[in-house]
Order: C-alpha cells, then sequence, then structure tokens
C-alpha cells in the first residue's frame, strides 16, 4: 500500500504569495515520491479575523450564527483554490474542494460556529469521493473549519477547527500520518514568548497535547485530538522548513473512543485530610512541606482544594491512617498549622466533556438533581473540561446514576 498523508497547512504558514509557493513545493516533492497526499487548508493569515470584524460593523452587531459561518468560510474557500492552482502550476493534479463541491465531505450538525462532525456520514462520503480521486493521483485541497450539514448549509467547527479537519480525514481516509504545518517548530516545554530557555518537545501523546489546548497553550486545539486514533502517526513542524520530513514534535497515542465524553466513579473508597490554620493561605510554601512526605511516602494524591483557613487532601483510604500521621508530623511542628483531622468513607465522581470549556452553568446544571436527592456534595474540584464530586460513600451510586442521566440529557 502506497504511503499516504495528511497535511494540513495554517494561516501563518499561507501568509504570503511565497509562502504558499514554498508550501506547495514541499507537497509536490512527496507527491513525486509516490506518496498520497492529502491538503486542507486555513484561511490565509488573518483573513478570518478581518471577515468578522467586517462583518460586525457593515451588520451594526446584528447577524446570525448562520450568516457568520457563511461569511467566515470565505477565507478558507479562497485559500483552497489559491492552493490548488500553487500545485497545478508545478506539474501536480490538484482539485480544490469546498462545500459547494460534489466532493465535500465533512458533514455536520446544524449547531453554527460550533458544528459537530457527523462521523458515519463524513465517513461515507470520504470513502466514496475522497479516497477515489487520491487514488486516481490528484491531490485534493480541502478547506479546513468548515463543515456542510445535511440541509447543505455551511457550517463552521469552531476555532481551531481547521485541526479537526485535518484528523477527521487521517482517521477516516486511514493516512499513514498526520502533518500540521505551522509557525511553531513544534510543541515545546513552554510558550517561548512567555518563558525563556523552553526547549522543543521530540514526542507528546495525544491526551497530554489535548489537556495543553484546554489550558491555554495554541499548538493544537484540544477538541482535533479527539479523532487523532493510534493507527495514524502525526506530527507538529514549522513551515519555515519547506519540507514535510522536517522532524518537528511527534503525536503519539490516541484518543479512546468515549474518552472525550464521560462519566466515572472510582471503585475504592477516598479518605480527606483537613488542615487548618488562620494564616495559611497567606504563608508561602505550607501546601508543598505537608504533601512532600506524603509524596516520598508513596501515597498517591487525588486531588487538593484550598481555603481561606483550611485546605483538604484527598487520597486513597487505604493510606489515609499512614497520611494522617505524615501530615500531622509536620502540622505539630509548624507555627501556621493548627490542627489536622480527616474524614472517611468517601466516593469520588469525575464527568468529563468538552462542552464544560465554553459552556456557562454547567457545575449549577449537573448538580441541582443532586440536591433534589437531597444528596450532599462534600466537595467540588473542577479543571477546564473535567469536575469531580466527591460524595459519601453509601450515596455514591445514587449520585452517580443522577449524573450520568444529566449527562445525557445536556448532550
Amino acid at each position: 500500500m502506497r504511503k499516504r498523508i495528511v497535511v494540513k497547512f495554517g494561516g501563518t504558514s499561507l501568509g504570503s504569495g511565497e509562502r504558499v509557493r514554498l508550501a506547495a513545493k514541499s507537497v509536490r516533492r512527496e507527491h513525486e515520491k509516490g506518496t498520497q497526499v492529502i491538503v486542507t487548508v486555513s484561511a490565509m493569515g488573518h483573513t478570518t479575523d478581518e471577515l468578522v470584524a467586517v462583518a460586525k460593523v457593515v451588520s451594526g452587531g446584528k447577524i446570525s450564527p448562520h450568516e457568520m459561518d457563511d461569511i467566515m468560510a470565505m477565507g478558507e474557500r479562497t485559500s483552497a483554490r489559491v492552493f490548488a492552482v500553487a500545485l497545478r502550476s508545478l506539474g501536480v493534479k490538484a482539485k480544490a474542494v469546498d462545500p459547494s463541491s460534489e466532493e465535500w465531505p465533512i458533514i455536520t450538525d446544524s449547531e453554527f460556529s460550533r458544528a459537530k462532525v457527523d462521523q458515519k456520514e463524513t465517513a461515507k462520503r470520504i470513502k466514496k469521493y475522497l479516497l477515489p480521486m487520491v487514488e486516481r493521483g490528484i491531490v485534493p485541497v480541502i478547506c479546513g473549519f468548515l463543515g456542510k450539514d445535511l440541509k447543505g448549509n455551511i457550517t463552521t467547527l469552531g476555532r481551531g477547527g481547521s485541526d479537526i479537519t485535518a484528523f477527521i480525514l487521517g482517521k477516516f481516509l486511514k493516512a499513514s500520518e498526520v502533518i500540521i504545518v505551522t509557525d511553531v517548530e513544534g510543541v515545546m516545554t513552554a510558550d517561548v514568548n512567555e518563558v525563556r530557555g523552553a526547549e522543543l518537545l521530540d514526542s507528546i501523546t495525544a491526551t497530554e497535547l489535548r489537556e495543553l489546548g484546554r489550558f491555554g497553550a495554541k499548538v493544537m486545539h484540544p477538541r482535533a485530538m479527539n479523532y487523532k486514533i493510534p493507527e495514524v502517526d502525526a506530527k507538529v513542524i514549522h513551515f519555515k522548513h519547506g519540507d514535510l520530513s522536517a522532524k518537528g514534535t511527534r503525536i503519539t497515542g490516541g484518543i479512546v473512543e468515549g474518552e472525550t465524553t464521560g462519566i466515572k466513579l472510582h471503585d475504592r473508597p477516598i479518605g480527606m485530610i483537613t488542615v487548618v490554620g488562620e494564616d495559611m493561605q497567606q504563608t508561602p510554601g505550607i501546601l508543598v512541606k505537608t504533601i512532600k512526605p506524603l509524596s516520598e511516602k508513596d501515597v498517591n494524591i487525588l486531588g487538593v482544594s484550598i481555603g481561606p483557613r483550611s485546605f483538604s487532601i484527598y487520597v486513597w483510604q487505604d493510606d489515609l491512617r499512614k497520611a494522617l500521621e505524615l501530615v500531622h508530623m509536620k502540622v505539630k511542628r509548624d507555627e501556621v498549622m493548627k490542627s489536622v483531622t480527616s474524614e472517611k468513607d468517601l466516593a469520588m465522581i469525575v464527568v468529563e466533556s468538552e462542552k464544560f470549556i465554553e459552556t456557562p452553568g454547567m457545575i449549577a446544571t449537573l448538580t441541582a438533581p443532586i440536591a433534589k436527592a437531597k444528596i450532599n456534595i462534600v466537595e467540588i474540584l473542577s479543571s477546564r473540561a473535567s469536575i469531580s464530586f466527591f460524595v459519601d460513600w453509601e450515596n455514591r451510586k445514587r449520585a452517580f446514576m443522577l449524573l450520568k442521566k444529566r449527562m445525557e440529557e445536556v448532550g
């Protein structure tokens, strides 16, 4: 079987005619090796931002999500045509594929500005239209970021949507590799604009990269990683090399189906250790001082919550006695920490969804049925896309079923 790759070019990598030409030459080089290449493109430069700004001015801010998607789509639609022209000028058979094309593959629901991909229908269309095109030696240049609903309306996949397009294509085309061409060398140990001495990572897992994206890193949109499967290799490289074989950072592994949205009840009881002290929050190093001995004795910490006069540490109940004694040793030798207490027989339920990132009121929505059932929530710990609920062990199954039902209702 011939090597098959999906290449996504970001807006910066297409920011000028010279950059488009450089990118097209890198595709030609792979194509001449006999590699089947599928290209997906973002809008050139800052085209989308400019289109949005103009649309808001001319509409007086009164523009529907449907209309806005239609206008924003023009950046990618133009970019695909320009890139296809560049390839043809280099002697490569290429075809621009946009939502008006018969071969358009990405089918979505009708949630404008953040459409959800219909994977079943998309897979069918990729097999029916794109695969035969690729096997005839044609390089399809597909608009990233865009979709089309079953009524024929243009939709957009949300911020970073071109990354999503690339990994969807890679998944259903059974590509050897997805290559993300952008304006950084790869994934760094920190943002080079904020931290001196940041270094390039050789590799990172899809799960780790998704988590980085959730907390603000701009290398890859976290939703794109939901479509990364272990069978398809991936990497991030800089456009300046003009070479798709450049090293960059490899993205390994993939996201297990159902991992992106789900709920889990841990099957082991949990204990909570709470330290109190009036001035702890204003005293540097208190938390580290307390946690360090737990780490040294291999006590796993499941969560930490901090209040103005106390903090709580959650551990497996099997470790509770040992952890309590270790923490107590620190408390009784410290002037700021005054006393420590513990509670056992707690359960932890973890709920995860990408919707939490951009949907206000999700905690209130999820906790409403639990409150109605008069189940006390001991603690809630949340991150961008996951929420952990601690409840009494005896109420764990009821709380789990209520949360599961509410998650199904909100999608």
